[in-house]
């Protein structure tokens, strides 16, 4: 049987960007990030906060902030760390993140997430949450490197 060769192109064009794509993703590292993040609202909330990303033994400042909107009432303070996945430099952990949720929290309690920003990187963090806060929204958080 005879492959046209149009055809045998596609296949080897086919297969050398699979091979490219899955390359780079072999490529891809990972490091640890920790974050505090200080959250307020009343149907509109807003958070911010900071924390480090620790990237091929290097410490990188980060800065956290973002919105929130939906059922938001209350303020706390959540301490989170984790990995972040599918990065290959420090800048690739820049970027908004997007989540819908809801909680509650008196006193204190635990809290885990994981968000994926634009560029891929994957945010997967737990921690513990402290203060007064209800919460079934839409919210979004933009991380920056100092």
């Amino acid at each position: 049987m005879k492959i046209s060769s149009a055809l045998r192109v596609a296949l080897v064009a086919l297969a050398a960007f699979a091979g490219a794509s899955l390359s780079s993703a072999a490529r891809a590292e990972e490091g640890t990030v920790s974050l505090t993040i200080y959250k307020a609202g009343w149907i509109i909330g807003g958070s911010g906060g900071g924390g480090w990303l620790n990237f091929r033994g290097r410490s990188y400042p980060l800065t956290a902030g973002g919105l929130d909107y939906g059922l938001v009432f209350g303020g706390s303070k959540t301490m989170l760390v984790g990995r972040v996945r599918n990065i290959n430099r420090p800048s690739d952990v820049a970027g908004v993140y997007g989540a819908a949720g809801a909680g509650l929290a008196v006193g204190s309690g635990a809290r885990a997430i994981v968000l994926t920003n634009q560029k891929g990187a994957v945010l997967e963090l737990s921690g513990q949450q402290v203060g007064l806060m209800a919460n079934a929204d839409l919210s979004g958080l933009a991380i920056t490197l100092k």
